[in-house]
C-alpha cells in the first residue's frame, strides 16, 4: 500500500502556510470507526459514525473496505440494488472490483483507480471482486465515499468516471516528506481529475516516519482526516491519531499532521484520506441507498424502485429483490 507512489524529490511542491497570515484549523474531535460487515459479507469500518451531519456537510457515508486477505473462494461484492439523490466514489488502494450501471457505465479498478459514479435520478449498480480473484483470493483494500448532491443536482442524470491511479495530480510537501495524489478538486490550485457537482478536495496523503505536514486549506470548506494506516499526530495541538480514526478540524485555512517517528512493520508510513467539501446546508433524509431532503422524496424513491424506474438490470445477471446499502 499504496500502489501509486513517486520520487517526491521530482514533484511540483505544496506552498506551506505562512504561519503569520493563516488560522490553523484546530481538531475538533477524534472518533474510532466501528467496524462491521457489508454487501456479501466484506469487512469495513464506518468512518463517520456517531457524526452529526453538520459536520460531515457535503458528506454523508464514508466506508474502510478491508483491509483483507482473502484465501481463494472468499472475495465478496454486493449484489444489485439502487441508488438516488447523491454520488459514489470509490478508491481502491489494492486489489481489484468490477462495477457495472443499469445506466451503461462501468469497468475495472485496481491498485489507485478511483470510480466516481453520480446516481442523480436513479439507478441499479453491482460491485464486485472479478471470477479469477474469487478462484485465487488476494488482497483488498479500498474506501468508498458518499456525496450529496444538492437539491437543485439530486435529479440529474446517472454518470460515471472512470479514473485512474496515474490521472491523480501528484504533488510533494515543501520538505518532500509527504506524497500528495489529489484525486479530485484542486490543493494549492493544483487540480485532481475528478468532476464533481458539490466543490470537494479528496487527497490521498503518504506522510514519511517524522514528516510533518502543513498544508492550506479551502477556508470555505469542512476538513476531515481518516487515518488508514500508521499513527501520528493531527492539528498544532497535536491530537493522537491511529488507524481507523477520523480527525474533524475546525475552522481556518491550514491543517497539520504529523506521522510517528515509528511506525508498524506492516504499515511503514501514515497513510490519510483528506476530505474537504463546500457544505450543502440543505436538509437531509437518508434512508439505506437513497439521499434526498425530505421524507416524502424517500417515499417516492422507494416506489420508483419497487416500479422499476430506477433501471432494469441486464438480462445476464440475476435481479435482488431489495435496496443495498453500498
Amino acid at each position: 500500500m499504496p500502489a501509486v507512489t513517486a520520487d517526491t524529490l521530482t514533484l511540483p511542491r505544496v506552498t506551506t502556510p505562512d504561519p503569520a497570515a493563516t488560522r490553523p484549523r484546530p481538531v475538533r474531535s477524534v472518533t474510532t470507526a466501528p467496524t462491521g460487515y457489508e454487501g456479501e459479507g466484506f469487512p469495513v469500518r464506518r468512518a463517520f459514525a456517531g457524526l452529526p451531519q453538520l459536520l460531515l456537510d457535503p458528506f454523508i457515508h464514508m466506508d474502510q473496505m478491508g483491509e483483507v486477505e482473502y484465501a481463494p473462494g472468499e472475495p465478496k461484492g454486493t449484489p444489485w440494488h439502487p441508488h438516488r439523490g447523491f454520488e459514489t466514489v470509490t478508491y481502491i488502494i489494492d486489489g481489484i472490483f468490477e462495477h457495472q450501471d443499469s445506466a451503461g457505465g462501468g469497468g475495472t479498478i485496481t491498485d489507485g483507480d478511483t470510480q466516481w459514479m453520480t446516481a442523480g435520478s436513479g439507478l441499479l449498480h453491482i460491485e464486485k471482486p472479478p471470477e479469477h480473484l474469487v478462484v485465487s483470493g488476494g488482497l483488498f483494500h479500498g474506501v468508498q465515499l458518499w456525496v450529496n448532491l444538492p437539491r437543485a443536482h439530486k435529479f440529474h442524470v446517472p454518470r460515471y468516471q472512470d479514473i485512474r491511479g496515474r490521472q491523480s495530480a501528484l504533488l510533494a510537501s515543501a520538505d518532500g516528506g509527504t506524497l500528495l495524489r489529489v484525486i479530485a478538486g484542486e490543493l494549492d490550485g493544483h487540480p485532481g481529475p475528478g468532476v464533481t457537482f458539490t466543490p470537494i478536495t479528496m487527497v490521498h496523503a503518504t506522510l514519511s516516519p517524522g514528516a510533518r505536514l502543513d498544508l492550506p486549506w479551502n477556508p470555505g470548506f469542512n476538513a476531515l482526516a481518516y487515518v488508514l494506516a500508521g499513527h501520528g499526530t493531527s492539528g498544532a495541538e497535536r491530537r493522537p491519531v491511529t488507524k481507523g480514526q477520523l480527525a474533524v478540524f475546525g475552522a481556518g485555512d491550514s491543517l497539520t499532521l504529523a506521522a510517528a517517528p515509528d511506525q508498524p512493520q506492516a504499515e511503514p508510513n501514515l497513510e490519510v484520506l483528506l476530505l474537504g467539501g463546500q457544505p450543502i446546508r440543505e436538509p437531509v433524509v437518508h434512508y439505506g441507498p437513497f439521499v434526498m431532503n425530505t421524507r416524502a422524496e424517500i417515499v417516492q424513491a422507494m416506489e420508483d424502485y419497487q416500479a422499476g424506474r430506477l433501471g432494469v438490470v441486464p438480462a445476464a445477471r440475476l435481479p435482488h429483490t431489495g435496496p443495498g446499502k453500498e
